[in-house]
């Protein structure tokens, strides 16, 4: 089964379709240190390094091209001007992103399509933005022949034993008529649970980096010896493992980290703190869960990013742990790109849930 990444990013949702099996014949990623990591990390995959819209109007793409397609067109810029013309929506500059993602899809045509985004969709301009994209894939004139039947979830990453409580829309739409797509979500989680006892079950943060130990100058470390379910999940059988280092910190960040107990944040400062995150300066808890890992896990000031025990933020290696993405999965690139690449990346192990999920709505046609 073949299956085209947009948006890919580092490959966090590429890596749970691998893992159960797919062939992700090419991605698309604008940044190029970003593309780097995926291609390290995706050495067979053809990696296109370059903007979505001059991929669209490339003729890159052709009908039949993947059976899947997959990827997380950001929303920044949607607009509703216009949208009640037939093609405003769709024709607004300021939503090219969404725009070019839908003409892969028509061009291609897969049987199913992934497409993941922020929660805030659902309520974006009271709802009319995630109609109209819902609208327009099941417009047989737009898409330009079968309509797809389009499914919606918000998805908590903490629900598919994540150590984070990150929450995500998933829309996924399929030319399969006829599914049930409330039973068939069970039941691919009680055949994962049948395989994997222990893949649901609730992670702390503690069960997901308790392991790392002390961060290194050049990020490696001898490999450490799973503890737990989540950390054998995710374990590999390399020496060393990489981009475990911890950012250096000014002498008044130190400080202010030192005074900042288990569950608190700035308020327990008591002085004036400049930030626009109502968690800046949050130190996590060994046995909660963390808070979605944003771009800034790096600094103290981006959220509750401190490490339990030591006074500093956390490294790149637990900040992927946190994230669920394997031990030997590596990040290249300057320290912001590798936040950047993580923290926008889509939990694997919720990927792989929506792999075999799709997975068993294809095998649907062949019933």
């Amino acid at each position: 089964m073949k299956v085209i990444d947009l948006f890919a990013g580092c490959g966090g949702l590429s890596l749970g379709f691998i893992k159960d099996g797919y062939e992700v014949d090419r991605a698309v990623e604008f940044d190029a240190s970003i593309a780097n990591t995926y291609k390290q990390n995706h050495p067979k995959v053809d990696v296109i390094v370059d903007d979505i819209k001059n991929i669209d109007h490339s003729g890159i793409f052709k009908r039949g091209d993947a059976d899947v397609i997959i990827g997380g067109p950001p929303c920044q810029g949607f607009s509703m001007a216009g949208a009640r013309i037939r093609r405003g929506f769709i024709d607004d500059p300021r939503n090219y992103l969404f725009k070019h993602y839908f003409n892969v899809v028509k061009t291609v045509k897969p049987k199913v399509f992934v497409m993941e985004n922020v929660k805030g969709m659902l309520t974006m301009q009271k709802g009319k933005i995630f109609e109209e994209i819902m609208r327009i894939f099941s417009d047989a004139d737009m898409i330009g022949g079968k309509p797809y039947d389009t499914y919606r979830r918000i998805v908590r990453a903490v629900d598919f034993g994540v150590p984070q409580k990150r929450e995500r829309l998933i829309i996924i739409g399929t030319t399969i008529k006829g599914i049930d797509f409330d039973r068939l979500w069970d039941a691919v989680r009680k055949e994962i649970k049948s395989e994997q006892p222990s893949y649901f079950e609730t992670v702390t943060v503690q069960d997901a980096i308790g392991n790392l130990g002390k961060a290194a100058q050049d990020g490696k470390i001898g490999n450490p010896a799973p503890e737990t379910d989540y950390e054998r999940y995710l374990a590999c059988n390399l020496q060393t493992l990489e981009n475990h280092t911890q950012t250096n910190h000014s002498a008044l960040a130190v400080d202010r980290m030192k005074r900042v107990n288990n569950g608190e944040n700035y308020t327990a400062l008591e002085e004036q703190i400049h930030s626009v995150h109502s968690g800046a300066y949050g130190r996590l808890c060994w046995d909660e869960q963390a808070p979605t890992i944003t771009t800034r896990f790096d600094t103290p000031a981006g959220g509750r990013f401190i490490h339990p025990t030591e006074d500093r933020t956390l490294t790149p290696r637990e900040a992927a742990r946190i994230q669920s993405f394997p031990d030997d999965f590596v990040f290249y690139g300057s320290k912001t790109s590798v936040c950047k690449q993580i923290g926008n990346a889509v939990p694997p192990k919720v990927s792989y849930f929506l792999a075999r999920l799709v997975k068993n709505i294809l095998a649907m046609e062949e019933d």
